[in-house]
């Protein structure tokens, strides 16, 4: 009976650790959501990993910007790399959020360096419409911007 008991306790036990052990590739839920996520970064909130995709896509001389949208989190962000032949300019990308009206209301940007690759933290909520632009640190190109989502 003694031995009986000590097994149920030890299967017992060794059940709830397990239980308490993360399988491998599970995913954290996000811990944003919406306007909460305002100028939070997508990696830090696991957004990054939230059914994200790619809206809008634009390119300036090499140098791309994406509308990356996470629907997990209901933000946006933009993500550029610079693969311009071009070194002597940093490139900079902006995501942009407008009311239903076309008002701007808030915008975030992130620069890198030649031929990097950086993402800017997130705008969120889903009655807003957002943008992304790409431009040159020097004032020689004018800068591009893609159309709302």
């Amino acid at each position: 009976m003694k031995t009986t008991a000590i097994r149920i306790a030890t299967v017992s036990a060794a059940t709830m650790a397990l239980g308490l052990i993360p399988l491998a590739g599970t995913s954290y839920a996000a811990s944003c959501s919406g306007s909460g996520c305002d100028n939070l970064g997508p990696r830090g909130t696991a957004c990054e990993t939230a059914e994200v995709s790619t809206q809008r896509t634009i390119t300036n001389n090499s140098r791309k910007a994406e509308l990356r949208w996470s629907v997990g989190c209901q933000a946006a962000w933009v993500r550029v790399t610079d693969n311009s032949s071009n070194s002597i300019y940093n490139s900079s990308g902006y995501i942009e959020k407008y009311d239903s009206a076309g008002k701007l209301l808030r915008s975030l940007n992130v620069t890198i360096p030649h031929n990097g690759s950086d993402w800017s933290n997130m705008l969120g909520g889903t009655s807003y419409y957002y943008r992304v632009c790409v431009k040159f640190q020097g004032n020689e190109y004018p800068m591009t911007c893609s159309t709302k989502f």
